[in-house]
């Protein structure tokens, strides 16, 4: 499972389906739907959010959002939560730059092999961008990355 701190737009295709699959995933662990994945690294900063199933739907509706842009039709009646002022007003989930950052080296690694007319795009972009869920504060990498 990647739920990636970066903004969806950076994503390829492959990415971004693949993310929204993820995030949709992440919302049936959160709200007890499946057995599978409870202990998954990745969902412990949505578990620290005050209301992790509003957190977790405000992420999936800006991955949406970017299929939308792009001409796809993601289903976001799948979303628990859906699109309104609590989604919109969800508290920003703290990521920290090393985190970003590492994010970042791996994404452009997946593109250079898998999307490179994607690579020549994003890496010229001038560097990561936070998912709007996101808000970047100082630090090393995450705690719960197990890419490392």
């Amino acid at each position: 499972m990647r739920l990636w701190s970066l903004h969806p737009s950076l994503l390829d295709r492959q990415g971004l389906t693949a993310c929204w699959r993820e995030g949709l995933l992440a919302q049936a662990v959160l709200a007890g739907r499946t057995r599978g994945y409870t202990q998954h690294p990745q969902l412990v900063r949505f578990r620290r959010q005050p209301d992790p199933l509003v957190a977790v739907a405000a992420y999936l509706h800006a991955v949406a959002d970017e299929a939308t842009a792009r001409g796809y039709r993601f289903d976001t009646t799948r979303v628990d939560v859906p699109e309104g002022e609590r989604t919109r007003t969800a508290p920003q989930v703290p990521v920290t730059d090393g985190q970003l950052a590492l994010e970042w080296r791996h994404l452009l690694d997946k593109l250079a092999v898998r999307s490179p007319e994607r690579y020549a795009v994003v890496e010229q972009s001038g560097g990561p961008v936070p998912h709007p869920l996101f808000v970047v504060v100082p630090g090393g990498v995450e705690e719960w990355e197990r890419a490392t």
